[in-house]
């Protein structure tokens, strides 16, 4: 398959917006400015795009102005090995963003994130019944995915 490279529809904040992201994702790096041109759509010497890698994932984020915007129709999936990591990635992406139920945020630019347990989908396929009910409840109940909390619901202990 062909490599894919996500691009990111920014009004005028692509370029703090990557110094975010590499800020908080490890082995992150700003590869690349291009700037508006003379004759171009945008301000000369603006910045048009902005190419990013996030832990070795490529992005182009884009000044393109205020004709589109984001949504929750598109997110970003964080897999996340433990608590640690989720809170980490929970708290920086909603410095400045907006929290929402079962683990997804808008961050500061508005693009939308989930931030999930790699142990998560174990769990939903395998609890069953009044297990699954129980599962499926706590995590209705969350914004921020609580790991312990799920296992926990899971077994039938109370929190």
């Amino acid at each position: 398959m062909p490599t894919t490279i996500p691009c990111l529809w920014f009004d005028d904040q692509a370029e703090q917006a990557a110094e975010h992201y590499t800020s908080i994702f490890p082995n992150s790096e700003v590869l690349g400015v291009t700037r508006y041109g003379p004759g171009m759509p945008g301000r000369e010497d603006s910045v048009m795009t902005v190419d990013v890698s996030l832990d070795g994932q490529r992005y182009v984020a884009l000044n393109g102005g205020p004709q589109f915007t984001f949504s929750e129709a598109v997110s970003f999936q964080i897999m996340c090995a433990d608590q640690a990591e989720v809170d980490h990635y929970w708290d920086a992406l909603t410095d400045g963003g907006e929290e929402a139920q079962c683990g997804w945020l808008k961050d500061r630019f508005g693009v939308s994130w989930q931030v999930v347990p790699t142990e998560l989908p174990d769990l939903l396929a395998s609890a069953r019944g009044e297990a699954g009910q129980r599962l499926v409840q706590a995590l209705f109940g969350m914004r921020r995915i609580d790991i312990a909390e799920l296992r926990r619901a899971v077994e039938g202990v109370p929190a």
